[in-house]
């Protein structure tokens, strides 16, 4: 299997060109240059940032729909499930500090989401996104590290940093804002990419407009670390991150540390961390390096996610010969990796054996016995066992959590299964994307349980939600109209689904005109002139 292929930002002519209709700072061609100045307003002071919390969020849905449409994004529900059970207590923090105003929490996305990619970043962007890079879950701790670096990014964003950057310069358009927010994704891949997107926005003049301020830097340390001590995580994992960060600023890292060039560690900071901890902070950091089983087992996930090569998984696979890590849960991640690369190179022997050590290892802690159980689950799905793959599941009687649904989901779609056992599962993907309907992967798996139950329409309205969710606005409306002939077709088909579809399509294409308009820079047509 081949390397999936970096972020290749295949529609950034698309994306600028909307981001300048977007722009409060871009005009008509001759508008005064006096009036397109802006000032860098007071660190804290989010109300005076130039860009509107609601033009920041549009910024981040278009370059989202970028994302979400390229390999390196990543939907594994265990792994996410993971990093939202931390990103969740640190969102509730971040509000009840007052950090989080009503019109942010309203209006942005608050939403954390994965990159294969093995060097260890992660990243803000506008609207309330936060990409964490597989790299750096694989090389933290403890998940107080790891929620240090999701609490920072969500004071970068709390704090306003990006609209303030926006407002830092006097020239800088919407154009090369996005260019300079994706240059600073591809510099971790490709610093030939980043330099081409860089000198692509024009009005990006200085390499140091990529990167988040000194002050904004020690800003969101300190609102950071208040939000992870106020969520619940130990204070010392700030200060773990940053030693191994200081650690690796002193070698040459070969390109796997672009957190340390898009957010420059300084003694400085180092420092404050270290002082907030007071006396004891070494050995309360030494203390965090052996942390919960149950994060030992995500890191080993994370280890065989960043890189699905035949070659990677076979190395991993072969590590169950080295000789025993000291740390239970350094083996208890060795393990779990060992047994996850055995599964996807469909190994059942060596995986069977890697689980039971697994599982013999988290033995007493909840959460890594519960990880490990899924992986079970998941390993007689995949070959084919329906029967074990059901008996596993039933374990996690009245979980409603969104890995076990996808499980059960994909359990009810093998062969064997009884109708009635398909039927419940379909009507229970219905319940869930009702409540959350951007999970295109759900979508998917109804898709798939619509058109084993004979039931076509809704078959093809939820493959449309699915590319909906994904931002293929032109993929939903080829698969509307596909419904709506279908409908036409056969009259006596569903009658309630059919005008749904109706209704739908009627949306979508509603949508993808305001985009184009965006694009274009035009005023929308009038109803009569519109398609």
């Amino acid at each position: 299997m081949p390397l999936p292929p970096r972020f290749r930002w295949r529609r950034i002519s698309a994306l600028a060109a909307c981001l300048v209709a977007l722009s409060p700072l871009a005009g008509p061609p001759g508008l005064p240059q006096a009036m397109a100045q802006n000032r860098l307003p007071a660190l804290g002071d989010a109300t005076a940032a130039e860009l509107s919390v609601v033009s920041e969020r549009r910024l981040g849905d278009r370059i989202m729909r970028d994302i979400r449409r390229d390999p390196a994004y990543v939907d594994d529900p265990v792994l996410l499930a993971y990093v939202q059970s931390l990103w969740e207590p640190l969102l509730g923090a971040s509000r009840s500090r007052g950090d989080l105003p009503t019109e942010l929490a309203d209006h942005f996305s608050w939403e954390a989401f994965l990159v294969r990619d093995r060097s260890i970043n992660a990243f803000a962007l506008p609207g309330g996104f936060v990409g964490v890079h597989l790299g750096l879950i694989a090389m933290t701790g403890t998940r107080d590290e790891l929620a240090s670096v999701l609490a920072h990014e969500m004071s970068h964003v709390t704090q306003r940093h990006i609209a303030r950057m926006i407002g830092n310069s006097q020239r800088t358009s919407m154009i090369g804002i996005a260019a300079a927010i994706l240059g600073i994704l591809a510099a971790s891949r490709s610093p030939e990419a980043a330099n081409a997107l860089i000198t692509g926005g024009q009005a990006v003049t200085a390499q140091g407009q990529l990167n988040f301020s000194r002050d904004m830097e020690r800003e969101a340390d300190r609102v950071g670390y208040g939000v992870m001590t106020g969520a619940g995580f130990q204070p010392a994992g700030m200060a773990a991150m940053f030693e191994k960060m200081a650690s690796a600023s002193r070698l040459n890292d070969s390109n796997n540390f672009p957190y340390l060039r898009s957010h420059p560690l300084t003694t400085e900071r180092i420092g404050e961390a270290r002082s907030r901890l007071g006396v004891g902070a070494v050995a309360a950091a030494a203390r965090l390096t052996k942390g919960p089983l149950e994060h030992a087992v995500m890191r080993g996930r994370a280890r065989v996610l960043m890189d699905l090569r035949a070659e990677a998984l076979a190395r991993i696979g072969a590590s169950d010969a080295e000789p025993t890590p000291d740390s239970t849960a350094e083996h208890l991640a060795a393990q779990y990796a060992v047994a996850l690369a055995a599964v996807r190179q469909r190994d059942w022997t060596r995986a069977d054996a890697a689980i039971k050590a697994a599982a013999g290892l988290a033995q007493g802690e909840g959460g890594a016995q519960r990880q490990v159980n899924l992986l079970r689950a998941e390993s007689f799905i995949e070959r084919g066992d329906a029967q074990r793959a059901g008996e596993m599941l039933a374990i996690f009687a009245g979980d409603s959590s969104r890995p076990v649904r996808l499980l059960r989901a994909r359990q009810a779609l093998m062969s064997g299964v009884p109708r009635s056992e398909l039927q419940r599962s379909a009507d229970e993907l219905q319940t869930w994307v009702a409540l959350y309907p951007q999970d295109a992967l759900a979508w998917d798996y109804a898709a798939q349980s619509w058109d084993r139950l004979g039931q076509p329409l809704r078959a093809v309205r939820a493959q449309a939600e699915a590319r909906v969710a994904i931002g293929d606005l032109e993929g939903a409306v080829d698969r509307l109209r596909s419904g709506q002939r279908l409908a036409r077709q056969s009259p006596a088909r569903d009658s309630v689904e059919a005008s749904v579809i109706e209704a739908r399509l009627r949306d979508v294409q509603a949508q993808r005109r305001r985009e184009l308009v965006d694009e274009r820079g035009e005023r929308e047509p009038p109803p009569d002139q519109q398609q």
